[in-house]
């Protein structure tokens, strides 16, 4: 039965949020086609007629994933313009985000996954980070564009690896820790940002 472009177009981003989240939960190695397939409750068979392969989803599911960030990042921002920095700090480095990898960051779930993959996935990580480091510096103190730039991305490595070792302590099992994590880390980006 053939369907129509627009459910084509359809069923292609049920995919592609389906593969979104099960990717951030489970890892690039984790979870299949046909999982992703069945989580979008369509047949296995039908996927290459949607994408040439599973780096081609990945890289894709990665794109909409950072700009959805990116927007949402950007409405932080706009909801404390006396101090937009501190409120995208704040945002990132709560408990909810970390006990939500399906639905969080995609650097801190699957950058260890990107480093070992393609260009293609590489790509599309880079030019989802691009945004946010621009918020980041757009919104950090500092005398200059350079000075801004640099602490944009010195605050982005350290909000994921903050938030990829908050997980990795064992969120569950040693919360004190965890969270010891994301307070240290939000309150030293923030001090630095005052510099």
């Amino acid at each position: 039965m053939r369907v129509s472009r627009q459910k084509a177009a359809e069923n292609r981003e049920r995919i592609i949020d389906a593969a979104g989240a099960l990717l951030r939960a489970n890892g690039f190695g984790g979870i299949g086609v046909a999982d992703i397939m069945k989580a979008a409750d369509l047949t296995h068979g039908g996927f290459y007629g949607h994408f040439n392969s599973k780096d081609d989803l990945v890289a894709q599911a990665c794109r909409k994933v950072t700009a959805q960030a990116a927007t949402n990042w950007e409405k932080t921002a706009a909801k404390a313009p006396e101090n937009p920095y501190a409120a995208l700090l704040t945002r990132y480095l709560r408990p909810r985000h970390r006990d939500e990898p399906g639905q969080g960051c995609v650097f801190a779930a699957l950058g260890a996954d990107a480093a070992r993959s393609g260009a293609m996935v590489q790509d599309a990580f880079a030019d989802g980070l691009e945004p946010l480091i621009d918020l980041l510096a757009k919104s950090a103190p500092g005398s200059s564009k350079a000075e801004r730039r640099r602490k944009g991305v010195a605050a982005m490595a350290g909000l994921v690896g903050a938030l990829l070792l908050a997980r990795a302590v064992g969120n569950k099992g040693n919360k004190e820790f965890s969270d010891e994590i994301l307070d240290a880390t939000r309150r030293e980006l923030l001090d630095a940002g005052k510099r």
